[in-house]
């Protein structure tokens, strides 16, 4: 199956979902991940008329931004955890974060931003499962982060993201993304500074639950471009 089919059967969920959950589909953006993916694929989407996708790897969005850097308007989000080591890449190339928990990394950013002329929308990360194994900020702890990041004029806050439990238990799945939705309105309601309008979650798996809680940005992968490598 190609990757234009598969992308359209995605939509269609996406969709579906929206409609269900009494959402304007315009509501919601498709952020394909195309992590371990070839450069031909990224372009079958961008075909398809995808104009930004997400990587995981700081190395493998820079390699690929790179061979890719002729195609207009192609740009690149950084969803995954990010080491302040490798701030200059992912400032030099990434239209956007999605795994900022660090304000030792939001130092960093901002410095190779300021130094580069540019500025770079985030999404907070939060661990909504409390795995410890995961990165992100705990939700108690997410309301005074939020405040720590003023300083940084070159970060621009969007709102949160969360990766949800992997589970075959859609009630455990749907408490991480009700934790989401209700800390989204407790900073919504406490005016912190920053956008939070935007919620970033939902993955292949996930993705239509995901919407029902208000998911703005859903990551997927698998369903669109296959097993990965």
């Amino acid at each position: 199956m190609s990757v234009a089919t598969r992308l359209a059967a995605v939509r269609e969920r996406i969709e579906a979902a929206c409609l269900r959950a009494g959402r304007d589909p315009g509501s919601v953006r498709l952020l394909p991940v195309s992590k371990t993916q070839s450069t031909k694929s990224i372009m079958d989407g961008y075909d398809a008329g995808i104009g930004m996708f997400g990587e995981n790897k700081v190395q493998e969005l820079v390699e690929k931004a790179e061979e890719l850097e002729g195609v207009a308007d192609l740009r690149w989000a950084l969803i995954g955890h990010l080491q302040s080591n490798k701030a200059k890449q992912a400032a030099a190339v990434a239209a956007e974060f999605h795994a900022l928990d660090s304000i030792k990394v939001a130092s960093a950013l901002n410095r190779r931003l300021h130094d580069l002329g540019r500025s770079l929308d985030v999404f907070i990360q939060v661990n909504s499962s409390a795995e410890p194994q995961k990165f992100g900020l705990e939700p108690e702890a997410v309301e005074q982060f939020a405040g720590d990041l003023q300083p940084f004029a070159a970060l621009r806050v969007r709102g949160l993201m969360t990766l949800a439990v992997l589970s075959d238990e859609e009630r455990a799945v749907r408490a991480c993304f009700e934790r989401m939705r209700a800390l989204q309105q407790q900073l919504l309601d406490a005016g912190v500074p920053g956008s939070f309008d935007e919620l970033s979650m939902g993955m292949s798996g996930d993705f239509e639950l995901a919407i029902e809680y208000g998911a703005t940005t859903v990551r997927v992968g698998t369903a669109i471009f296959g097993e990965r490598r």
